[in-house]
């Protein structure tokens, strides 16, 4: 399959929306469009260090998504990666879009000076984690998460 993948442009909305919506769907989690006109704004915010990648065929059909951003590290003294969202859609995956956007990922971290990204899935995953396994190492830390009241 020929892709390209590259920042996020203001064409995409409607391309990167329905991605989006499907990534929130799989992990049933209910979507609203001022949710999706929030992320939309952070993206394009240049005082925001939050970032997105966008996977298109060469019929610029959407295949795939990932959204990151900067993340302090006090006790390293700098700015490290996370990577807070990944999506391909069902008909793409197995056909190297995860591996084109890991890559463009990586050429992202290194202009930022970031020495390595960060991120977090969900213990049943199974699909995700085992292409993880292969990119990263498995850190030992969990993730806890303390409701605000």
């Amino acid at each position: 399959m020929n892709m390209v993948v590259s920042e996020l442009s203001l064409s995409d909305r409607a391309g990167w929306q329905s991605l989006y919506q499907q990534y929130a769907e799989f992990y049933q989690v209910p979507m609203q469009q001022e949710i999706l006109d929030t992320v939309w704004s952070w993206i394009f915010d240049e005082d925001n260090q939050f970032y997105a990648l966008i996977a298109k065929d060469d019929a610029g059909n959407y295949l795939g998504l990932m959204h990151y951003r900067a993340m302090p590290s006090p006790l390293r003294g700098k700015l490290v990666g996370f990577l807070d969202d990944l999506y391909v859609t069902p008909f793409a995956r197995g056909t190297g879009v995860v591996d084109a956007l890991y890559q463009a990922l990586n050429a992202a971290a290194a202009k930022h000076a970031w020495p390595f990204v960060r991120w977090i899935t969900a213990d049943n995953n199974y699909r995700g984690r085992n292409v993880y396994d292969k990119l990263a190492d498995k850190t030992q830390w969990l993730t806890y998460q303390m409701p605000v009241e």
